[in-house]
């Protein structure tokens, strides 16, 4: 498998870089507007300005570049994995208009890890019949910029399938004086030191808690579901693909 990775020159670029030549993985380019490469590899500053084609692109950069993916995509034909977070509506439209076309690989998290959680956690508010009090503590670095997490997002809209609808994710309290409602999922953030990404789901009921927690103990983490996406996408058609249709298959198949 050949892959472009975009966002080469970030923290995460380097460690799908990393990865990539530990696993054999071949990387025909690496691109980055504002990085300077120290690696061998064709590099460009812009992912239209790319010769070299590939199986998959992954982009590790950020939500805004969502129109020039797209662009590139449209243009080479190539599948591509969106591994940023952050995206706007308008940005999340225009990743779905891009699926009804080729295949398009889209998650907030690269973990295998968090979509076991976020099944585990389905799982648990079945069993308590969806009677029961949730909140999700996020932890991440200390320059980690949006808050709360793309990933405590997606443990909570995955959460949410089992709720009423018009459950509320609640995000602050500070401004209110009131008894906790039923129909919201609290999400605290908490930005630390180098913490690379710590989720913790707190399920409370009838005097008692159930806690549910993953922690990513290093980047490779996210590099190495980077890499099984973009494995998994190079053979699908168009279509919207996450780490929890990844991970169904990878269930299937064992």
């Amino acid at each position: 498998m050949k892959i472009i990775v975009n966002g080469a020159c970030g923290r995460m670029g380097r460690e799908i870089i990393a990865s990539a030549n530990a696993s054999g993985v071949e990387i025909a380019a690496a691109v980055d507007k504002f990085g300077t490469p120290d690696f061998d590899i064709p590099f460009y500053k812009s992912i239209e300005d790319v010769k070299e084609s590939a199986d998959a692109v992954i982009d590790f950069t950020h939500h805004t570049a969502v129109p020039e993916i797209c662009a590139y995509v449209r243009k080479t034909g190539t599948p591509c994995v969106v591994a940023s977070t952050g995206h706007t509506e308008s940005e999340l439209s225009m990743l779905k208009a891009l699926s009804n076309e080729y295949a398009v690989f889209y998650s907030r998290n690269m973990s295998l890890g968090i979509n076991l959680l976020i099944d585990l956690c389905k799982s648990a508010v079945k069993a308590f019949g969806g009677d029961c009090d949730i909140e999700i503590i996020e932890k991440h670095h200390r320059n980690k910029l949006d808050a709360p997490s793309g990933t405590a997002l997606m443990i909570a809209e995955g959460i949410a399938e089992l709720m009423p609808e018009g459950t509320d994710f609640v995000t602050e309290r500070a401004s209110r004086r009131m008894v906790r409602p039923n129909n919201e999922i609290g999400i605290s953030s908490i930005r630390c030191g180098g913490i690379f990404g710590e989720h913790e789901v707190l399920l409370s009921r009838n005097g008692e808690t159930v806690s549910l927690k993953h922690t990513a103990e290093s980047r490779a983490l996210f590099a190495e579901g980077a890499l099984k996406a973009a494995s998994y996408i190079v053979s699908k058609k168009n279509g919207m693909y996450s780490m929890k249709d990844l991970l169904a298959e990878s269930v299937k198949n064992a």
